[in-house]
């Protein structure tokens, strides 16, 4: 059976916390363990803000080219500048909306720049920015917290809220993941009727991160890491990386 168990009592992370220890104090302090099998989920926030990703927007000296796009999007030109920064190329825009390619190769709106869940008088004096490599924190995280809790390996993914095209609402997505499959290939099981699967493929890491985030919230929950026990199986180690479409199968840019 699948559980999904927010770890509360987790304090208010700032640059240069020292993550694992963090999250292993708030799990000893809720009697809350990990085992062979387990994954948890850390929103991305918590981790940005560990790794110092925090940007006092007076210190971001706009492009010509941040200028323009922002009087079309209607954006402050010092976070169309970050925008930028973070990106590859730009794929579509709209008042408020810019639609990037990540330099991480994520395609999301705003580079995923954040000014929500700042303290207060840092919100709009301060930007968020998406880690410099997810995978990597996400490795990291899993082998302190495996040390840790003296278990072989434990699945880290590091997740964020995504709008998605065609849809409405945000849902869960893995741009860091480490001790676990990303994507189950199921190429060559069989169906119900014995049929051969010929090019199913499920996004785990992307199911488990949007499964996560019911509990973690958007808000003030206050609960950024969340226990999920039950998957049967992690599978060999991929990354988030793993995820990304490849370019030439891409049918849409």
């Amino acid at each position: 059976m699948l559980s999904i168990k927010s770890v509360p009592g987790l304090p208010e992370v700032r640059p240069g916390d020292d993550l694992p220890v963090l999250i292993a104090e708030a799990m000893h302090g809720e009697r809350m363990g990990v085992r062979a099998g387990d994954v948890l989920v850390v929103a991305q926030k918590i981790v940005s803000k560990a790794e110092g990703r925090i940007v006092d927007l007076d210190t971001v000296e706009p492009s010509p080219e941040a200028v323009r796009l922002a009087a079309k999007c209607e954006k402050d030109p010092r976070l169309v500048e970050l925008v930028l920064r973070e990106s590859t190329s730009v794929l579509r825009t709209v008042p408020g909306v810019i639609i990037v390619e990540h330099r991480l190769g994520l395609v999301l709106a705003n580079a995923g720049i954040d000014q929500s869940n700042l303290r207060a008088g840092d919100d709009h004096g301060h930007a968020l920015l998406l880690p410099e490599d997810p995978d990597a924190s996400a490795a990291a995280l899993s082998q302190a917290l495996a040390a840790h809790f003296r278990v072989e390996r434990l699945g880290v993914i590091v997740n964020d809220s995504v709008g998605r095209a065609w849809r409405l609402g945000t849902v869960g997505l893995a741009i860091g993941v480490a001790g676990m499959t990303a994507l189950w290939d199921l190429r060559g099981d069989r169906d119900l009727f014995g049929r051969e699967l010929l090019v199913s493929e499920t996004g785990i890491a992307d199911q488990v991160a949007s499964a996560a985030q019911i509990v973690q919230g958007e808000g003030d929950e206050g609960t950024p890491v969340v226990r999920v026990r039950g998957l049967e199986r992690l599978g060999p180690a991929q990354t988030a990386r793993d995820l990304l479409r490849p370019r030439d199968q891409d049918l849409f840019r």
